[in-house]
């Protein structure tokens, strides 16, 4: 089995698992047992089958030790707890392979919609429409993506979780994906992975590149849009007169 196909065979597991949980009824916690059972699906799988290579998970207390490795999984076993405890559709299940620092493999799961988007399967864009649609956080919308939908004439449309809103430009459900509010790697890798795959363009807020597997998993920004969206939303960010991203 390739690294692009183990990740999303076990996105989809993962997926099919928190599922099954919603409709047991037997816990009361969704979104922390969610997070739990998904992990251990997914570390003791990838611990089985590609045991020489690094991983970092949401959810495993994290080791230096992955800093050594040029491989490193980097998983979200349950992004969007919010929505999926709320019985909503925008959360996913995120798997993905860093190599050498770059998104390289990954799968996002929707479960929700019975959909995994991979990055060794690429599907067509749709037509590209205008004005854009931005895609923002429905509980916290960044007023950097606010201010760049004002310059560029664009809609703002909230959404769950960072997975939920990348493929949601992969589907053509949007334009761009513009984060400020921080983020870490295993919101945003797989969802890369997979948009680089599909032809978007992906970088950092100020367009530098996305690294992973750093020492600190941190990532204060992610942009992730249209090829033809790059230019005018990395330039309408720049104008924008607000203190540096740290």
């Amino acid at each position: 089995m390739t690294d692009a196909e183990l990740a999303a065979s076990l996105a989809e597991a993962a997926g099919e698992r928190l599922l099954w949980l919603v409709q047991s009824g037997r816990y009361d916690n969704l979104g922390a047992d969610g997070d739990r059972i998904a992990n251990a699906l997914l570390v003791e799988a990838l611990r089985r089958e590609r045991p020489e290579d690094a991983l970092l998970s949401e959810e495993e207390k994290d080791s230096a030790e992955r800093l050594t490795s040029a491989r490193c999984w980097i998983v979200d076993p349950l992004d969007g707890t919010r929505e999926f405890g709320e019985g909503r559709n925008d959360w996913a299940v995120h798997v993905a392979l860093a190599v050498d620092g770059v998104a390289t493999h990954g799968a996002v799961a929707l479960p929700g919609l019975g959909l995994v988007l991979r990055s060794d399967a690429p599907v067509p864009l749709a037509p590209l429409r205008s004005p854009p649609r931005l895609l923002v956080s429905r509980t916290r919308p960044a007023r950097e993506a606010a201010a760049v939908a004002q310059v560029l004439g664009g809609t703002l449309v909230p959404m769950g979780s960072a997975g939920a809103k990348a493929m949601a430009v992969v589907r053509g459900e949007a334009e761009i994906y513009l984060h400020t509010g921080g983020q870490y790697e295993w919101d945003s890798c797989a969802p890369v992975a997979v948009a680089k795959a599909h032809g978007l363009h992906v970088s950092r807020a100020d367009g530098t590149p996305l690294r992973y597997n750093g020492p600190d998993p941190y990532l204060p920004d992610l942009l992730i849009c249209r090829q033809e969206w790059a230019r005018p939303v990395l330039a309408a960010f720049a104008s924008l007169e607000l203190p540096p991203i740290q």
